[in-house]
């Protein structure tokens, strides 16, 4: 895989927290990363953006007016889209020792307390882009054996019916339409 992300590998970190200091922290912090990042400041806006598009992960803080993160975590597990998106739940060093548990429960990938170490956090989410991005390569490389799988079953139909058909092809032809079919299925296992 080359050193630059296609496109659709990049689908970027989506940052949600009600705190514009938060944000640029955020931001500061993941910028080198070269992936888009996205705000969000409530988990209401936070869910229209997953639901624009595609995440490779979603930094949630805990506390927020209106939908919190444990509720916005839940939403996001609960959508076919979503439920796959991991979650680094952010909270403040003082919130209760139970919301760890709680963030797990609802789904959470990991979790850390603010202020966090900006190289830990870097390197989370850094092992969530790679993840990502071997995901996306693990689901073309399944569409193409599918499409390969499809092209060698149509061969092979096409060729029941020949042996079929009122005038069969000749030997030589068979030959070579199962040679073909042979270099297909090897390419595939290749």
């Amino acid at each position: 895989m080359s050193a630059e992300a296609t496109t659709d590998e990049r689908a970027g970190i989506l940052l949600v927290d009600d705190m514009e200091d938060n944000l640029i922290a955020l931001e500061a912090v993941l910028g080198s990363l070269n992936e888009p990042l996205v705000r969000a400041r409530s988990g209401e806006e936070a869910m229209k953006a997953l639901l624009r598009r595609q995440f490779a992960l979603v930094l949630l803080d805990v506390r927020m007016p209106g939908m919190d993160g444990f509720e916005t975590a839940a939403n996001i597990k609960r959508l076919d889209q979503t439920k796959d998106v991991p979650i680094i739940f952010l909270t403040g060093a003082e919130d209760d020792s139970g919301y760890a548990f709680r963030g797990y429960a609802t789904g959470a990938a990991d979790y850390l307390t603010k202020p966090f170490d900006p190289w830990v956090l870097r390197a989370k989410v850094s092992v969530f882009l790679d993840l990502h991005r071997k995901n996306q390569q693990l689901e073309r490389l399944l569409a193409q054996d599918q499409a390969e799988c499809g092209e060698v079953a149509s061969r092979l139909a096409e060729l029941e019916e020949q042996l079929d058909a009122e005038h069969p092809p000749d030997l030589s032809t068979l030959r070579d339409q199962i040679r073909e079919l042979r270099q297909l299925v090897s390419r595939g296992r290749g």
